[in-house]
């Protein structure tokens, strides 16, 4: 399963109590600012999640797959995602009891519960929203 941009539009609907359509308007001008951001050449960095980032790749010799004759492959712009330590803790926190010692997973075996700390500091705190009540 695939977390897509309307189960995205959906989340911020139900869980920030904006309307449909301003929810569908927040995610569009989000992503409208990263990929703006990202044709600049600039990175874009996410506490807590991790960092975009367009990198320039030299022509190179590769290989046909198929026929495994020498070919060259053009110089390119490549986008990189590389995940903060954070987000890299709480995934292995959640799935890292699955493993066997040869690495391999048994997805049979339910992720571990837990509280994530990804993009935890974008989220109001019980002490914030007691505050911002009163």
């Amino acid at each position: 399963m695939s977390l897509t941009k309307a189960d995205i539009v959906e989340r911020v609907y139900k869980e920030a109590g904006f309307s449909k359509k301003e929810a569908s308007d927040i995610v569009e001008l989000v992503f409208k600012m990263i990929k703006e951001t990202l044709s600049r050449g600039e990175k874009v960095k996410i506490s807590g999640f991790g960092n975009f980032s367009i990198r320039d790749k030299s022509t190179r010799v590769g290989r046909n797959p198929q026929t495994g004759e020498a070919m060259e492959i053009s110089a390119r712009r490549v986008l990189t995602f590389k995940p903060s330590q954070v987000l890299k803790e709480d995934i292995t926190a959640r799935y890292a009891h699955r493993l066997d010692g040869n690495g391999n997973e048994d997805t049979s075996i339910p992720p571990k519960n837990g509280e994530p700390r990804a993009l935890s500091s974008f989220q109001p705190s019980d002490e914030q929203s007691e505050m911002s009540e009163n």
